[in-house]
């Protein structure tokens, strides 16, 4: 094992005070789990974390996408000594075109060191141009700037991966995600998630009206989050039995939004189930006839726990810059329908009032049908 990952944590644990230690032990617990079956060794020097491996590259890639991370960098470890320190930032440099500007930033925790960190960076900065030929020194603002640590040992920064920041996941409660095919529900989860808050999915499937290949579709989703989460589970009840009574009993222009009050009722019911605490959807404000804002005040009429809309605010476009950051968007787009999209009147109603939605669902079985399609629904570990 001979390449070293440094990981430097999010500003928000330094904050944390005396629950820091909290924080930084669930962070390891989920940078453990997303390296699951790695060959990797987990060391520590003076608050640092570092990982040998014999891949560095790729498992730094797998644990920037760990939320509480704030950066990852593939250093290398010598004896602190300016020589050493000095040879290392050569190579570091050399990799860079001819005429880019440098300056030597230096970090030095060990104050044992006889050299202070400016005077360590003015000595390293000298042996770089006095063994290199088309670099100069500009401190005001360089085209890159070398870094280097000095601790029990000294470190060279060679590669720096920007990590997911956010919180360590699991460590502010727990949400069910109405997961769709979708380009948004995933973005969605992938900011509650962000924020510290575990997920369960739940998808809604209309067999035979969906195809197998949309609930595959879902399963990638959930698994490209789980490669920043480390574990998820996925609930899918059959809405089929709902939507024809929906169909049958309701009237045409309110199917989507008495649909959106059974999926609302069918991810609490699940919630209940497995003790989880919030419903998460993927809905902004006026962005398709079920999510203007009197339809929205309809369908969380019946949740009995806070329903949370990371997207509330957002346009479009800024839902679908993240979606291709964090690498759904290609799967969110394959041409698989889901059931909202399958059932969807000419003329939906917009304003639904609360009233005449209520009065017509009386036509329906609710509990029976909630009922029903929760004990039927596959889970799935992805």
């Amino acid at each position: 094992m001979n390449e070293r990952i440094l990981i430097k944590f999010a500003p928000e644990i330094f904050l944390k005070g005396l629950n820091r230690k909290f924080f930084e032990d669930r962070l390891l617990t989920n940078i453990k789990a997303v390296l699951k079956g790695e060959q990797y060794k987990l060391t520590r020097d003076q608050q640092r974390w570092f990982i040998l491996t014999e891949d560095g590259e790729r498992i730094a890639n797998k644990v920037a996408r760990v939320f509480g991370v704030m950066e990852v960098h593939l250093v290398e470890e010598m004896e602190p000594d300016i020589e050493l320190m000095g040879k290392s930032l050569i190579e570091v440099l050399n990799a860079h075109p001819k005429g880019t500007t440098f300056k030597v930033v230096t970090s030095r925790a060990n104050k044992d060191f006889p050299l202070n960190s400016m005077e360590v960076s003015q000595e390293l900065g000298g042996i770089l141009l006095q063994n290199t030929e088309g670099y100069t020194v500009d401190v005001r603002k360089p085209d890159v700037s070398l870094k280097v640590e000095i601790r029990g040992k000294a470190y060279v920064y060679k590669k720096k991966i920007d990590g997911a920041k956010g919180m360590p996941y699991g460590v502010n409660g727990s949400t069910m995600l109405m997961l769709s095919g979708g380009i948004d529900s995933p973005v969605a989860g992938y900011l509650m998630a962000k924020r510290g808050v575990k997920l369960t999915g739940i998808y809604y499937h209309s067999h035979p009206y969906t195809s197998e290949r949309a609930k595959d579709k879902v399963k990638e989703l959930a698994s490209i989050l789980k490669q920043s989460t480390g574990s998820f589970r996925l609930i899918i009840p059959s809405f089929t039995e709902i939507q024809m009574a929906i169909m049958e009993k309701c009237p045409e222009d309110e199917l989507t939004i008495i649909m959106r009050r059974f999926m609302m009722r069918l991810a609490c019911a699940a919630a209940k189930k497995y003790k989880i605490q919030s419903v998460t959807t993927g809905e902004s404000v006026g962005q398709v006839a079920s999510q203007t804002m009197e339809a929205l005040v309809v369908s969380d009429a019946v949740s009995d726990r806070p329903v949370f809309r990371p997207l509330v605010a957002m346009d479009k476009t800024d839902i679908i810059d993240i979606a291709h950051k964090i690498e759904t968007f290609e799967t969110s787009i394959l041409p698989y329908e889901d059931c909202c999209t399958i059932f969807v009147p000419k003329h939906p109603k917009t304003k639904p009032r609360l009233i005449d939605i209520e009065a017509h669902e009386e036509a329906l079985d609710v509990e029976g049908l909630v009922e029903r399609a929760l004990e039927s629904a596959e889970v799935i570990e992805i």
